[in-house]
């Protein structure tokens, strides 16, 4: 897989619905990000090993708002999203909100299982990760890029798409409208 770099995505929820700037988007990128999942039923995740956690569904999730980030942990634009993540998860955690990291390997060192616990504790994480080795998840959110959060509502509609780094305080906005709904 080839890197892509991406400025930004941003999705906010205004009292009318959901809305989308985007800025600087290959045209590949615009279509993935709309992809036709934005208003929809979140896609299952697939099987793959937990860290932090024992096994989840989004299914079972439902009644809290999901972060679900698209990582890997040799991706540079990946470890600067994380110390955010992290706030977050201290911060809104518990029963009404949840962050599930999925790890997409780009490279084969990151397909061990070994060496994404070990650079998941080496970061401080401590929300749930699951591995996505086979890309069975990522085909299914029809995925191109690292990062990418996706916020998905109490009903399991996906509600907002970031993809890249930035737009934090716009992210947790969101975070904090969804929570009120």
């Amino acid at each position: 897989m080839a890197f892509k770099l991406v400025l930004l995505v941003f999705m906010t929820i205004s009292p009318i619905g959901a809305t989308m700037l985007e800025v600087g988007l290959p045209s590949s990128a615009t279509s993935t990000a709309k992809g036709g999942l934005v208003g929809k039923r979140a896609p299952e995740l697939s099987e793959g090993k937990w860290i932090n956690s024992p096994p989840l569904k989004l299914s079972d999730l439902r009644g809290k708002v999901v972060l679900l980030e698209f990582w890997t942990f040799g991706c540079y634009n990946c470890r600067n999203t994380i110390p955010y993540l992290k706030d977050w998860y201290e911060n809104y955690g518990g029963e009404k909100f949840e962050i599930v990291g999925v790890h997409s390997p780009e490279f084969d060192s990151e397909k061990l299982f070994s060496n994404v616990v070990k650079q998941s504790q080496d970061l401080g994480i401590k929300y749930p990760i699951v591995t996505d080795n086979e890309l069975k998840t990522w085909r299914a959110y029809d995925q191109e890029y690292w990062p990418v959060l996706y916020l998905i509502d109490k009903k399991g509609i996906i509600r907002y798409v970031h993809i890249g780094e930035g737009g934090y305080s716009n992210t947790e906005q969101t975070i904090q409208n969804l929570l009120k709904e």
